[in-house]
């Protein structure tokens, strides 16, 4: 058998009280990672080698070959992000934390697991990822948030996965098992947290004088009540107006100026990705700059919206289209509409993480990529992104969907979405990823 295929196939053993996976052949194992190392030495593409390496990472950590587990987790990850693609990356970063997890590692792994469950992903493989990080922090003793991992990853599934219900089984007898001898242990954590993100000064406002200034998350004033407008800080700087200026200034969280207001903008937007849109008027002809106020992206733009993944909607002539952060034009401003509506009911300004877009031409959607190259013309009066497909309206109203090339995948003969998905999910062929 194909070693991939062959490892897909192995029914793991879940140890009930460490909660790691025991491979019932160690031999036979190790047969398939030497046959996914010789499939490695013909593997040329980004694609390929992140896959090969990821899954042989697998099977080194199980069979306890730890440094060389990690060694191939952080290179598949590597291939994976330079290809692109949002699922091949999360897949890399999860295999990557698990064998950190192993490690004892569980800063990084915890981190690792949350970077990679993005609410873009198909909810199979969100589940699978919240199971992970509920069997890392069931390490650590954080036995209240192993709980809301395990909760979030039966709620994702509805219950409908019955191998993941008797692993979820097993896993809370050993929750419960540690729970009555050492407690539920700390509070949970909130994404934030795990992911290490600074948590910045919040904007405060003294009704005697009237002026806003930021304190920090224990309420102490870092920055003292001394202006008349503020923004929250994004990425440590914030927009601040004095009382006596007509422009913004740019302050970082200790109050120091970095842009002055005498060379500030009338109207300004908080940064992303490093950028903020800003306009000398106040009106119109946005340009984006750093926070050395160096200019990125010229001025000219009636309408912009924030950077995501490298990439900003912007409106000029009437027409919105798209510029990247070196301010080239990736997509031309000539379509009426520039915004991307996921299956999870959520609206993007611009594009997902896969680099997808949902442009509009006269009530008409199609999708476009981050390289401005058209995917699905705009012949649909509704488009949804799915993490896997596109959902599609005909003119009489009745779903269906294409996949990502823009073929047709089903055809436009269900009543509402949720059927379309649903289809979709029953033809997911990946559909229990090795971690």
């Amino acid at each position: 058998m194909d070693p991939e295929q062959a490892l897909a196939a192995v029914d793991w053993r879940l140890h009930p009280e460490t909660l790691r996976e025991e491979a019932p052949d160690p031999a036979e194992l190790s047969r398939i990672r030497d046959g996914l190392t010789g499939k490695l030495g013909t593997a040329l593409d980004n694609r390929s080698r992140a896959r090969l390496l990821g899954l042989r990472s697998v099977a080194s950590r199980i069979l306890g070959d730890h440094d060389d587990a990690v060694a191939d987790a952080r290179l598949a990850l590597t291939y994976a992000e330079a290809t692109g693609e949002l699922r091949r990356t999360s897949l890399a970063r999860a295999r990557l934390a698990e064998v950190l997890r192993w490690r004892g590692e569980h800063a990084e792994a915890d981190r690792l697991f949350a970077e990679a469950n993005s609410p873009e992903l198909p909810d199979r493989l969100r589940a699978l990822l919240h199971e992970h990080a509920a069997r890392s922090c069931y390490d650590q003793g954080r036995l209240t948030e192993a709980c809301l991992h395990f909760e979030r990853a039966l709620d994702l599934r509805q219950g409908e996965d019955t191998a993941m219900n008797a692993r979820t089984e097993v896993a809370l007898d050993a929750v419960a098992a540690r729970a009555a001898g050492d407690g539920f242990g700390p509070p949970p954590r909130g994404r934030a947290e795990v992911l290490g993100t600074p948590r910045y000064p919040v904007a405060t406002f003294d009704d005697s004088e009237r002026l806003w200034g930021y304190a920090d998350a224990d309420g102490e004033m870092v920055i003292a009540h001394r202006y008349a407008e503020v923004q929250p800080f994004q990425e440590g700087l914030a927009w601040v107006r004095r009382p006596e200026a007509s422009r913004w200034a740019l302050i970082d969280t200790t109050g120091a100026a970095l842009i002055e207001a005498n060379n500030g903008y009338r109207a300004a937007g908080g940064f992303a990705e490093g950028l903020s849109w800003v306009s000398m008027d106040g009106k119109g002809r946005w340009m984006a700059v750093d926070r050395m106020n160096i200019v990125k992206v010229p001025p000219g733009y009636e309408e912009v919206r924030p950077f995501r993944n490298g990439l900003a909607a912007v409106r000029r002539n009437g027409g919105w289209g798209a510029v990247n952060r070196d301010g080239e034009v990736v997509l031309p401003t000539r379509y009426h509409g520039l915004g991307t509506p996921l299956a999870d009911g959520r609206l993007l300004d611009g594009f997902t993480a896969d680099g997808l877009a949902v442009v509009e031409v006269s009530g008409r959607r199609g999708v476009v990529d981050r390289a401005g190259r058209m995917l699905v013309a705009p012949a649909y009066p509704a488009l949804v992104v799915h993490p896997v497909a596109f959902l599609v309206t005909t003119g009489s109203g009745r779903w269906g969907a294409l996949d990502r090339r823009g073929e047709p995948l089903i055809d436009p003969v269900h009543p509402g979405r949720a059927a379309v998905a649903a289809e979709i999910d029953r033809l997911l062929a990946d559909t229990s990823p090795v971690l």
